[in-house]
């Protein structure tokens, strides 16, 4: 069975002229979703602690992040979460680029949220897969999201190029982690996934998941 989310408005793509991005302190962004896969977070901050400076400024120039800003100037970001999980964990003061997608005349936080919940911007899923949850849950930063280990099987699926990127559809490796989870898999974490990633390469090229956004076969 597929997560069965609200219907979602696309998001919008990155703008075509580096001049229309924003430079945001990463500490500032508020997460639109509750939970994050360790292993990939883990990869991240190692690159990040790998490159220079000037190469992680440019590498994070062409991975903007799609904003939403409120009435009162706060921001919420619609992806990237594991990118910048991993680049605050190697520099807690790190900015990232961002473009802003949606400016909201709102400026009380619950008011954000539901406007953001309506157009299926928000995963409210815990990482027991539980929910979803109220908005109110979401934590305000980085620090604070979950672990969900589907999460992170599935971009160890990704990395293997088992399933397509679709970076318009909103918490996209997330409904391939709701499907997997409602599929029989040997015990397994962030930080061991070997167990599970035989059965899971099986299913994600059978046909039964063919229905999922991303399905390569």
């Amino acid at each position: 069975m597929v997560l069965q989310l609200p219907p979602f408005e696309p998001l919008p793509p990155p703008p075509d002229s580096p001049k229309q991005l924003l430079e945001v302190p990463v500490a500032q962004l508020q997460p639109t979703q509750l939970c994050v896969g360790l292993a990939e977070v883990r990869h991240r901050r190692a690159d990040f602690a790998g490159e220079s400076a000037k190469d992680r400024r440019r590498y994070l120039r062409g991975k903007p992040v799609p904003l939403v800003r409120s009435a009162a100037g706060e921001l919420w970001m619609l992806d990237r979460h594991h990118r910048l999980s991993g680049l605050i964990a190697v520099d807690p003061d790190a900015t990232a680029f961002g473009y802003v997608v949606l400016e909201l005349d709102l400026a009380v936080r619950r008011d954000v949220l539901e406007a953001l919940l309506h157009r299926g911007w928000l995963y409210l899923y815990d990482a027991r897969g539980q929910g979803p949850q109220s908005p109110q849950r979401l934590p305000t930063g980085l620090h604070d999201l979950q672990d969900d280990p589907y999460r992170s099987l599935v971009w160890a699926l990704k990395q293997e190029k088992l399933i397509e990127a679709a970076p318009l559809i909103p918490f996209h490796e997330f409904r391939w982690g709701a499907w997997l989870r409602s599929r029989s898999l040997p015990p397994f974490s962030s930080l061991r996934l070997e167990p599970a990633l035989p059965a899971a390469r099986a299913l994600v090229r059978s046909r039964a998941a063919s229905q999922l956004a991303g399905w390569i076969g």
